[in-house]
């Protein structure tokens, strides 16, 4: 068994895309990275699908996670703004099932308490706690790369337990487990 690992957390958008990277060693989990991919400044949809699954391949090779933890969409009331973040989920899914790294989806309720204890705290408070327990030093602007780094935290918390999230090991377990989704 690997005693080294690296996960990659992803807050999926169409305006912004926010993700983390940390590393566990022995157990204990460090700091690698976080930031955000920028995408307001794009009209077209597709052309920003397109950047999330460029982005998310470039962190793969670069970085090498074992596995991915993502937040998965919440149900608004605004159909039209759920369907473009479920597409926006499932490209930077599918970019890391063409490199068959695991993926887990947690809801935002469940990344909220893993990291603050309560699942309705804030974004402000699920950055300070993140600060606090991996000693960043400043948090940025926007919440959507500690949104990201809460996701690959929470993943880290949650390791072994397997009801947790869904979890997908390639495009075969996906299709397995989505029968209705794929046709």
């Amino acid at each position: 068994m690997k005693s080294e690992k690296i996960i990659l957390g992803i807050d999926p958008g169409t305006i912004i895309m926010g993700f983390g990277l940390i590393k566990v060693e022995n157990k204990k989990m460090s700091f690698i990275q976080m930031n955000e991919l920028q995408l307001q400044k794009y009209n077209d949809h597709y052309i920003k699908l397109k950047l999330i699954f460029e982005r998310t391949i470039e962190l793969i090779d670069n970085y090498h996670p074992d596995e991915i933890a993502i937040e998965a969409p919440f149900f608004g009331k605004n159909v039209q703004s759920m369907l473009k973040l479920g597409r926006a989920q499932g490209v930077a899914m599918a970019a890391g099932l063409s490199r068959d790294i695991p993926i887990t989806e947690y809801l935002p309720k469940k990344i909220k308490m893993a990291i603050t204890g309560n699942g309705n705290a804030s974004k402000e408070q699920v950055a300070r706690m993140l600060q606090s327990q991996l000693s960043i030093g400043k948090l940025p602007k926007n919440l959507d790369a500690t949104d990201g780094l809460a996701a690959a935290v929470c993943h880290f918390y949650n390791e072994g337990r397997t009801e947790v999230g869904k979890s997908y090991t390639g495009w075969e377990a996906f299709v397995k487990q989505n029968p209705n989704k794929v046709k």
